[in-house]
């Protein structure tokens, strides 16, 4: 089968598309035939060596995927049947033509979606759902500012928070992106590289600030997080895009807030499979993507390209282009 494929870190052309062995499914495994899969900032650390895969998980990128199931392993319980349309998370692998998840992982493709908006689900939506629910124990009327509101993650916290009956507030670097997330239900959002959203935040909240911070850039957002945070607050920190490193009395801003950090990853999901985080949202999320022609939630799909086009979509993404996914179509 061919899957996208780099011999040694690097840049974007250092991938390319390779011939690989066809997986096979293990006990409980199914074989999935992938349509499409999408692109993560999880896969452009992998590339440049960063984020290396869990141990025994596949070196082929992708962390998530949609297609039909294929095969059936060993010991599978019979919840599906060859042919189903599914998506899943995955551990690595979902950009090849065929990949092998285990059966829980599974979750069906909402009616009337496409592959290709199915393949922009899994990792933005579960995501935003585990950060939301899980560890952010949203509650009704609650304010959240989303950090990257037009990203992946962002979009899908935006509409989940409204699903929630919270008030989304964003932060993005330019005025399409704060356009397209006002679109997708955001009630403010600031422009980062023009404004202090810290002092904007405020302003918009009357002086009380947020409850929830979804933070995917860490180290230079600290005092302005802190500053805008309401008191017990939770800053939830799931990325480092601007790098870890504190400067200044971090502890003390956050005592006196009486407020919370919680960190999360984006790579290894198994906790979340047995904790019911996946179960959940197939029960309680899914069904809002179905509905005819104006479904509650939407997967915002920015562009679509083949699999042999895949550097040209990292550049895309590492150049902060995109405002939603980025989605891999797998040759058919």
């Amino acid at each position: 089968m061919l899957a996208a494929y780099f011999d040694c870190p690097g840049g974007p052309e250092n991938l390319y598309v390779k011939k690989v062995m066809k997986p096979h499914p293990g006990e409980g495994e199914v074989l999935v035939k992938v349509a499409a899969s999408a692109l993560n900032r999880a896969d452009l650390l992998q590339r440049r060596g960063k984020y290396p895969p869990p141990k025994g998980a596949s070196d082929i990128l992708g962390l998530e995927a949609s297609g039909s199931v294929a095969g059936l392993g060993p010991g599978c319980k019979g919840r599906w049947k060859i042919g189903d349309a599914v998506m899943a998370l995955l551990s690595g692998g979902g950009q090849a033509e065929y990949v092998t998840v285990p059966e829980g992982y599974l979750m069906p493709i909402p009616n009337d979606m496409t592959f290709i908006q199915a393949a922009a689900i899994p990792e933005a939506w579960l995501t935003a759902f585990q950060l939301l629910h899980f560890v952010g124990k949203i509650q009704k009327g609650e304010r959240v500012l989303i950090h990257a509101g037009a990203s992946g993650v962002g979009m899908a916290a935006v509409q989940l928070v409204r699903l929630a009956k919270a008030i989304p507030i964003v932060t993005a670097g330019t005025q399409e992106k704060l356009k397209a997330t006002a679109n997708a239900g955001a009630a403010a959002g600031f422009n980062y590289k023009n404004e202090d959203f810290s002092e904007k935040v405020l302003a918009f909240t009357q002086g009380s600030g947020v409850d929830i911070i979804l933070d995917c850039v860490g180290g230079s957002y600290w005092e302005k997080n802190l500053n805008c945070l309401s008191t017990d607050g939770r800053w939830i920190i799931y990325g480092l895009l601007s790098g870890g490193e504190v400067h200044g009395d971090l502890l003390a801003r956050l005592l006196s807030k009486r407020a919370s950090i919680h960190t999360t990853l984006l790579r290894s999901r198994d906790k979340e499979a047995s904790n019911g985080c996946q179960q959940s949202f197939t029960e309680n999320v899914l069904p809002y993507f179905s509905g005819g022609t104006s479904p509650q939630l939407q997967p915002l799909v920015d562009s679509v390209y083949p699999l042999h086009e895949i550097a040209g979509a990292h550049r895309i993404m590492e150049d902060k282009k995109n405002i939603g996914k980025i989605v891999i179509e797998m040759p058919a």
